[in-house]
């Protein structure tokens, strides 16, 4: 386990690799954010195909900040962010400490400033879902670069 610095990295409180999956635990606070994106973005940069490191970008910026916007820290005050490349898919999770609401997309009215988050994620993740544990733990994952369902021209 590595433990960033301040000088570094303010917002990543811990990183750790396992074979090819690995993780990073954030500050409970908007900063963590950037970030956590940039330090995603790098790892995956190196072994999948420009477009998929975006959009992985846009989902992992959409999960966290609702993990910190919406939910509590877990028992650490941490927000855990967890990923893994599997071939052309990358497999993201964000865990939190949980939160009352469901964990939905909304419906905002045209003109708000927010609230698009988990249509976004839905448009580009392949799948996605969550699970709650007995803990109180929630858990929002999304699974990128496979199947898609959004239309593609036909060449």
């Amino acid at each position: 386990m590595q433990v960033a610095t301040t000088a570094t990295a303010p917002e990543v409180l811990d990183s750790r690799q396992r074979g090819d999956a690995r993780a990073v635990a954030v500050a409970h606070r908007p900063g963590a954010v950037p970030v956590a994106r940039r330090t995603i973005t790098a790892d995956v940069a190196e072994r999948v195909d420009d477009e998929l490191v975006h959009e992985v970008s846009v989902v992992v910026s959409e999960l966290l900040g609702n993990a910190l916007r919406h939910a509590r820290p877990d028992d650490s005050g941490r927000v855990l962010l967890r990923w893994q490349v599997r071939g052309d898919v990358v497999d993201v999770e964000v865990t939190d400490g949980g939160s009352p609401g469901e964990v939905r997309p909304q419906r905002p009215a045209p003109m708000a400033t927010s609230g698009r988050g988990l249509r976004i994620v839905r448009a580009l993740a392949h799948e996605w879902g969550v699970v709650e544990e007995d803990d109180g733990r929630r858990t929002v994952w999304a699974a990128l670069g496979g199947p898609t369902r959004r239309r593609r021209p036909v060449a």
